[in-house]
């Protein structure tokens, strides 16, 4: 019992994913260590406060090790903690230091930063503020000192994801590389199921691409923190184009993966009566091929121009007559169902809604 528990722990610590983990952290790690001195250096050399913990740790707290880094989220964050210490500053000058007093600022301070912030993370911080400030002993500066310090930090913070802001270009392409990774995944298991008359890996592929869904949601939650810090940041807003860019592929890959959702149980369905279907496949296998140039162009850009070229290409041929000599209509709906996952792809490569749907054939 004792040797299994411990291989499992030894299997949830790998090494080379902790040192990976770290090595992408760095920006962060630099953000934090920055902006927390600066934050010190204010309260410290420029206000006159001896010990400014609080400044240190709402800054700390603001910005985080976290995904979501909007100035918006930090700017919510940072008046939440700040908040926190002034009702516990409040308590103090109104009902001296207890036992009761504890419970209810705590309390009152849980409520008042849950109504500014639907996080529960940032209502415990908040609360964890006050009651330093609750227990510690009135520093030299004076009853308001702490809430002094405590906005000092948070405007440290806001200001921090301007100025020495995270270059959230690389997670959005790791994020981006693992969506397209599962969806070309999902493709090419989909025509193998069709290929083979495989059901079983029909059924892999629709859970794979149902297993996508967190991926996306990192993959926007970044995204939108990269578009939301280039607007503010005179050091990234040259950056804004291409992550805009980016937020149109990534509106058109989760449309495709919800419709891919749709052809995997429709190929699930198909395998049932143990005939291959070459050319449902072939098709299938072909736009599988073209998000592979569309999960390249996240890096370069340039590979946009032949996907562009292939999906035009794909589209003049998704008539279920020409796709597809079998008269089923589970068969037909299969290539109907290919359609719109063409459009959506197309569109988030760049090429105008009206002129891919132009190239479809009529179906009649």
């Amino acid at each position: 019992m004792a040797g299994g528990r411990g291989g499992r722990i030894a299997a949830t610590y790998a090494p080379r994913i902790a040192a990976r983990r770290a090595l992408e952290s760095v920006p962060a790690a630099a953000q934090l260590a920055i902006a927390a001195t600066a934050s010190y250096g204010v309260a410290h050399f420029v206000v006159g406060h001896q010990v400014p913990l609080l400044a240190i740790t709402v800054c700390l707290s603001s910005l985080g090790f976290v995904r979501d880094a909007r100035p918006k989220r930090v700017l919510e964050t940072a008046l939440g903690l700040s908040i926190g210490v002034a009702l516990a500053e409040g308590m103090l000058l109104l009902a001296g230091r207890g036992v009761w007093q504890i419970l209810v600022a705590l309390f009152v301070t849980l409520l008042i930063a849950r109504a500014l912030n639907a996080a529960p993370a940032v209502s415990v911080a908040a609360t964890a503020q006050s009651a330093i400030v609750l227990l510690i002993q009135l520093p030299a500066g004076g009853s308001w000192a702490r809430s002094v310090d405590g906005f000092i930090g948070g405007a440290v913070a806001l200001l921090a994801t301007a100025l020495v802001p995270r270059d959230p270009r690389r997670a959005a392409a790791r994020d981006a590389e693992r969506v397209f990774a599962g969806l070309r995944r999902g493709f090419d298991d989909t025509a193998r199921a069709l290929r083979a008359a495989d059901r079983d890996t029909a059924t892999a592929a629709l859970v794979g691409l149902r297993d996508l869904q967190p991926a996306i949601v990192d993959w926007t939650t970044t995204l939108d923190s990269a578009v939301a810090i280039a607007r503010v940041s005179p050091f990234l807003r040259r950056r804004l184009p291409e992550l805009l860019a980016q937020r149109r592929l990534l509106d058109g890959v989760e449309l495709a993966v919800r419709s891919m959702r749709t052809i995997a149980r429709r190929a699930e369905a198909l395998t049932a009566d143990g005939t291959a279907r070459p050319e449902l496949a072939e098709l299938v296998q072909a736009v599988g091929a073209v998000t592979a140039l569309l999960g390249r162009s996240v890096r370069n850009p340039a590979a946009l121009v032949p996907a562009r070229q292939d999906l035009l290409l794909i589209a003049r041929t998704l008539d279920p007559r020409l796709i597809s000599s079998e008269a089923s209509l589970t068969a037909s709906m299969l290539t109907v169902l290919v359609r719109p996952v063409v459009v959506d792809l197309a569109i988030a490569a760049g090429v105008p809604g009206d002129q891919i749907r132009s190239e479809l054939p009529p179906l009649t």
